[in-house]
């Protein structure tokens, strides 16, 4: 399944291997892990939850896979975000774009992570060392990436 909202870590080298496999027409691999930080702008976090409503996230990933599979000649993605509690150095993202040729799967796996960054629905909440808690606002910084695709 090229998209995936779970709770458990993942790991990068066992994902990739069941995306790709085998498959001899793959010459490219680019894979982008985000992690939970641990400190945000000076801020000590020590927790991140995230939340979602998954029809719609999982409805939203699958239109930008499908974007990116129109835009690049791909043999393979990968889409999968966490959800729940994560503690600072967990894993959160993976994407993984797979083509036959390397700047079709990097511009892909850049796209890909712009836009679920800014298009996919999760909220996110930020629990600091001191137990006060923040929900995470949007950035322009991740606008403006996502607004070189257009």
């Amino acid at each position: 399944m090229p998209v995936r909202v779970q709770t458990e870590d993942f790991d990068l080298s066992a994902e990739t291997e069941r995306l790709i496999g085998g498959r001899r027409d793959v010459g490219a691999i680019v894979t982008f892990t985000g992690k939970v930080r641990g400190d945000d702008d000076g801020r000590e976090v020590s927790t991140l939850t995230l939340e979602h409503y998954p029809e719609m996230t999982e409805a939203e990933m699958a239109r930008i896979e499908q974007e990116a599979m129109q835009r690049w000649p791909l043999q393979a993605v990968l889409m999968l975000h966490r959800v729940g509690e994560l503690k600072a150095g967990d894993n959160i993202v993976l994407v993984i774009a797979a083509s036959a040729h390397r700047q079709a799967a990097f511009e892909a796996a850049s796209f890909l992570m712009d836009y679920l960054k800014t298009r996919a629905p999760f909220w996110k909440k930020e629990t600091g060392a001191d137990g006060a808690s923040t929900w995470v606002e949007s950035r322009t910084e991740d606008d403006d990436a996502a607004d070189r695709w257009r």
